[in-house]
C-alpha cells in the first residue's frame, strides 16, 4: 500500500460518507477532472488501500437499541478469567484488550434501558473487576 496524499484522502472521505456517489460529482467536488478521479480509484483498489464498496443499510430495530462502550480495569493478574467471564454474557457484542488506564473495552448492545441496567450489574458483579466506566452511545457520525 503506497502513501496516501490530500487528494487520496479526501477521496476516501468522500466514498465513506457515499460509496455510490457518481465518478463526475466526486471529480467536481474535488476540484479535478473525472480521468484523474477514475485513476486514483484505479490506484487506490489495486493497492489494496480500498478493498471494497457496500451498501449501509439501517435496521428499523436499531432505533430503539441501546449500545454503549465499557472501559474495565481488571485487579492483580485476573484479566483471562474476566475475559472467560464477559464472553458469557451475550449483550457484549465485541471485547478488546487494550493499554493505559483501562484494561478492555466492552461494546454492550440492548434491546432496552432495562436490560443495559441488568448487564451492568451483572458486569460489574465479576470477580476481579477493579472498575468501569460506561459510555452510551448517542447518535453515530459518519466518517
Amino acid at each position: 500500500m503506497s502513501a496516501l496524499d490530500d487528494l487520496d484522502r479526501r477521496l476516501i472521505s468522500l466514498l465513506r460518507a457515499n460509496g455510490r456517489e457518481p465518478v463526475i460529482t466526486l471529480a467536481r467536488r474535488l476540484g479535478v477532472t473525472r480521468a484523474t478521479v477514475d485513476s486514483r480509484l484505479r490506484r487506490l483498489t489495486d493497492n489494496g488501500t480500498i478493498v471494497g464498496f457496500s451498501v449501509r443499510v439501517r435496521d428499523p430495530a436499531e432505533a430503539s437499541t441501546v449500545r454503549a462502550l465499557m472501559m474495565v480495569a481488571v485487579e492483580g493478574r485476573n484479566t483471562d478469567g474476566v475475559i472467560r467471564s464477559l464472553r458469557g454474557i451475550p449483550e457484549i457484542a465485541a471485547l478488546h484488550t487494550t493499554n493505559g488506564r483501562w484494561d478492555l473495552v466492552a461494546e454492550i448492545i440492548c434491546d432496552s434501558l432495562a436490560a443495559f441496567d441488568a448487564t451492568l450489574g451483572t458486569v460489574r458483579g465479576i470477580d476481579g473487576i477493579r472498575d468501569s466506566e460506561t459510555s452510551i452511545l448517542l447518535s453515530s457520525a459518519t466518517a
